[in-house]
């Protein structure tokens, strides 16, 4: 009986399967999804115990689940590994370093693999509780449309990510007026 589910979102039949053969055998199940629609119904459904998102993606693409992923609570717990043969794709969009996930260039070896997901417990165990909630409804809207909240919910995730990007670049910008000031 595998004691881990790990759910691998790839839309390449290949990178599924090698990350299904680098892992140690009978200690996990391996859960595939091929876009980003698919594995975010299984994320919800499953409550994998490891999340492994390529970042570009039919349907719904890395980023859009990422962003889905931050929303709810109870999903931000679930360690992450992000994987893209781009680098610059994720740092684009995410700013270095990656405190709460971990991430992985394609192609990886078994190693890379396992360090990652490692790496990736490790940072699931330091994240702090969600400081982004859904907005609440107004009690004058009984019932706000599904694709509004979401639209909101999606700002509100963005809005947190540029200010903690702000947070770190005036953290930086100080620490070099310090370094300047000695």
């Amino acid at each position: 009986m595998a004691s881990h589910k790990i759910l691998v979102i790839d839309d390449s039949n290949v990178i599924r399967n090698m990350v299904r053969d680098m892992l140690p055998k009978g200690n996990f199940e391996v859960l595939e999804a091929k876009d980003g629609v698919q594995g975010l119904d299984l994320i919800r459904q499953e409550r994998p115990n490891l999340i492994m998102l390529d970042f570009l993606l039919p349907r719904l693409s890395g980023w859009e689940v990422y962003q889905q992923i931050q929303i709810q609570q109870d999903l931000q717990a679930i360690p992450l590994v992000l994987m893209s043969g781009r680098k610059e794709e994720v740092t684009e969009k995410l700013q270095e370093p990656f405190e709460y996930f971990e991430f992985v260039q394609k192609p990886f070896d078994q190693k890379e693999l396992i360090d990652a997901i490692k790496a990736a417990m490790a940072k699931a165990k330091r994240r702090p509780a969600a400081v982004i909630t859904a907005p609440t409804v107004a009690p004058s809207t009984p019932s706000a449309p599904a694709g509004d909240m979401q639209a909101l919910n999606e700002k509100v995730v963005k809005m947190q990510a540029e200010i903690d990007s702000l947070k770190k670049q005036m953290a930086q910008i100080l620490t070099f007026i310090r370094q300047k000031l000695k």
